[in-house]
């Protein structure tokens, strides 16, 4: 019996070494996979950006509201420019998003007699811009559509003596373009002016003719009454946004 014992007693501790190392093999390999989990976890979470990463901030839009177009210029103005209207109060355009596109216009024929007779023209049109993860500022936007705007004028198809220039004082940033167009047998005098402010865009074009012998405006004239309902046109935006 004595010599059983001990002999029953190595067996026994020798069975049980394989059991121990393969406890121990799973709990070393269970830890190497969790840990290689975590790593990979850590990996992916790092790889992956977060809402604010992929959210582009832009800078807010400067003005939410556009003015009533045919009150952003002001009846003096219109009456002097347009003397004889057939709407003294504007015609307005039509628009499925006032907040965003709205526009007036004004046109008449001032009938003198065996004087001739002078036609004139006035329009005023306003586009908004929203700022967009994706486009842009409003005030970005704004830009890049200004070149585009002017573009578009400077491209009239027959135009003539078409000139460019910066305009100052009219909002943030202004262009006039002059030139001379000929239509219904007689030389139409245009002024446009394409002007910015913030984040919304101001285009106004007012031209006019002479008829039946009646002396075609001058460029200075057309071009300082664009001018004069642009800053107008212009100041309306803020007033509308306080």
């Amino acid at each position: 019996m004595q010599r059983t014992a001990p002999r029953l007693t190595r067996i026994l501790a020798c069975a049980a070494v394989p059991v121990m190392l393969v406890v121990a093999g799973c709990s070393s390999d269970s830890g190497d996979g969790a840990k290689g989990s975590k790593d990979k976890a850590g990996a992916s979470s790092s790889a992956t950006p977060s809402p604010s990463q992929t959210t582009k901030k832009v800078e807010p839009a400067k003005f939410a509201e556009l003015p009533q177009a045919c009150k952003s210029i002001s009846a003096k103005t219109t009456a002097s420019l347009v003397p004889k209207a057939k709407t003294k109060n504007g015609t307005p355009a039509i628009s499925s998003d006032l907040s965003s596109r709205t526009g007036c216009s004004w046109n008449g024929l001032d009938d003198k007699g065996v004087k001739g007779s002078q036609y004139r023209w006035l329009d005023v049109s306003f586009y908004r811009y929203e700022s967009d993860a994706s486009l842009g500022s409003g005030q970005e936007r704004a830009v890049e559509n200004l070149a585009k705007e002017l573009a578009k004028v400077q491209e009239t198809e027959g135009a003539k003596k078409l000139r460019t220039a910066t305009a100052t004082g009219i909002g943030d940033e202004a262009k006039t373009v002059a030139y001379q167009l000929r239509k219904t047998d007689e030389d139409f005098v245009y002024a446009s002016v394409v002007a910015r402010t913030g984040n919304v865009l101001v285009l106004l074009s007012y031209n006019g003719a002479g008829y039946a012998g009646a002396a075609t405006p001058s460029e200075k004239t057309v071009m300082d009454g664009a001018v004069k309902a642009a800053k107008e046109a212009v100041a309306a935006v803020a007033a509308a946004n306080k």
